[in-house]
């Protein structure tokens, strides 16, 4: 049950990174969205929805390398590095 939560997790971020890839390539091509009323706005609408997605799936992974030690020391979390 907990994979399938965790599942669920990074798939809703996977599906807001992929509406937002999906929005700016029709920006590209001219095909303008119903509910949005500008081409530019598609666009920065696009980008928000790819960056957020995209920023949590790869926080995720970076959190769960960290937690198993497979990052490289540039990555590691540097505890007390502040004082």
């Amino acid at each position: 049950m907990a994979r399938f939560a965790a599942f669920i997790v990074l798939l809703i971020p996977g599906l807001m990174a992929a509406g937002g890839i999906k929005l700016m390539r029709d920006t590209l091509f001219a095909k303008l969205v119903d509910p949005i009323p500008f081409l530019w706005l598609q666009f920065i609408i696009g980008i928000v929805l790819f960056v957020i997605g995209f920023g949590f799936f790869a926080g995720f992974l970076l959190h769960r390398d960290r937690k198993k030690g497979k990052v490289s020391a540039k990555f590691a979390n540097q505890k007390n590095a502040d004082r």
